[in-house]
């Protein structure tokens, strides 16, 4: 998620609580928020290449943390009244980590507060994050009672020497074992995560891993390409030289490898890291990339909200002893800003297959200075001459080859929407 300059700590607290974003109440004019993201923070094991914030659970602040965040929905909920939610996301983290007990009250306080008449078996979409590890038989019964249904269970790889590099323990047959047991409660949509350009994988093993994936036969597969974050251990590691990282060329081929042979299952490329059969797509996931608005609770969780963007504390004890009212303690607050918005347009439509509504864009950008508005559209016709956008059913659009550079490309945005270089 996007982060802006970080609000100064004083003591380590937070100078606002999330109040300061939202008021106190949502204006009649406002439109209910249609999704809501949950961050649990508890992982048995901190892995070497997650930079989300998470602490190793020891059991003794499950409880508080649950009340805690009980309390924050009830707080929240006004901003999605009048509407049912269409979409929820509960990450982390190990979510699944929570006891059962702790998971009966928080989706019972979930249902209670906000609608959740689309969920179920219904058009909703509601999300659980879940380690192989920890899934049984009693939690996923739970979870499909409490409306979930789907599950995202980090699989990473099929090989154990590739899951030790990444410091992620859990047993390979566990991840089939998750899915069945997902499926046999009812829950019917599943996505598994796979991570490729682990230091000494080959491309052979990569394949092996993507069809392992296949072989599970859910509607949607997460394939991210390693990357060394500044504070993980991994990077830490790699600058030990405790290992080498893969090198570009082999990297590209696991890429390429991964959308033939996704593509060939019938699962397809709907956005740079993710792929699912048509109709199978992450929901909560495009309200980010379409630029939606979602509410946001647990700590480290980042919200949108009538243009505001902020993030809770990611801080655990922050979360649990500043209470003001329900709302959370946050950092990285940004007010309503048309050119920001304008770059996050772009940052997340490059990436997706759907691209982005070209005359609203443009009509934006003109809005804050013709001179941008003559930049960007040089910028597009520059890549459309390059074949790495297109222009489909008045949409701008990524082409195949064009996704594989949308970062470079969006580089080329965001220097055309400079306001510095407008005066405004």
């Amino acid at each position: 998620m996007p982060h802006g300059t970080v609000i100064p700590l004083l003591n380590q607290r937070p100078l606002q609580s999330a109040r300061a974003a939202l008021g106190d109440r949502p204006p009649e004019s406002s439109r209910p928020v249609r999704s809501l993201y949950i961050h649990v923070p508890f992982c048995y094991h901190k892995c070497h290449y997650c930079d989300f914030y998470s602490i190793v659970d020891t059991q003794d602040r499950q409880e508080i943390f649950t009340r805690r965040l009980i309390s924050e929905l009830s707080t929240l909920a006004p901003w999605s009244a009048g509407a049912p939610l269409h979409t929820i996301f509960i990450g982390g983290g190990t979510p699944s980590l929570l006891r059962v007990p702790l998971w009966k009250d928080l989706l019972s306080a979930i249902g209670a507060h906000f609608d959740l008449s689309q969920m179920g078996s219904g058009p909703g979409e509601f999300t659980v994050e879940c380690n192989p590890e920890t899934v049984s038989a009693e939690l996923m019964d739970t979870m499909a009672a409490g409306g979930v249904n789907r599950v995202s269970v980090g699989a990473q790889s099929f090989e154990s020497r590739h899951l030790k590099t990444l410091e992620r323990w859990h047993d390979p047959a566990n991840v089939i074992k998750a899915v069945n047991l997902a499926r046999a409660a009812g829950i019917g949509r599943q996505n598994i995560d796979l991570i490729f350009g682990i230091p000494g994988q080959t491309l052979d093993e990569w394949r092996a891993d993507l069809a392992r994936g296949i072989s599970l036969g859910t509607e949607h597969i997460s394939c991210y390409s390693l990357v060394y974050e500044p504070r993980t251990e991994m990077t830490a590691r790699l600058k030990r030289g405790e290992f080498k990282p893969i090198d570009a060329d082999t990297d590209a081929a696991m890429f390429e490898a991964t959308e033939q042979m996704l593509a060939a299952a019938g699962l397809e490329q709907y956005e740079v890291s993710n792929y699912a059969r048509r109709g199978g797509e992450c929901r909560h996931n495009l309200t980010y990339w379409h630029q939606e608005q979602w509410l946001a609770a647990g700590p480290a969780a980042s919200a949108h909200v009538g243009g505001h963007r902020y993030k809770n504390s990611p801080r655990l004890d922050d979360y649990l002893s500043v209470n003001d009212g329900g709302f959370a303690p946050i950092v990285d607050h940004e007010p309503p800003d048309a050119l920001k918005a304008l770059q996050e347009r772009v940052m997340t439509g490059l990436r997706i297959r759907d691209g982005m509504e070209l005359t609203p864009f443009l009509h934006d950008i003109s809005a804050i200075s013709n001179e941008m508005q003559t930049r960007v559209q040089r910028v597009i016709d520059k890549h459309i001459a390059s074949d790495a956008l297109v222009i489909r059913g008045g949409r701008l659009v990524p082409t195949a080859s064009g996704i594989r550079i949308a970062d470079a490309v969006a580089v080329d945005f965001f220097i055309a929407l400079d306001r510095a270089d407008t005066g405004v």
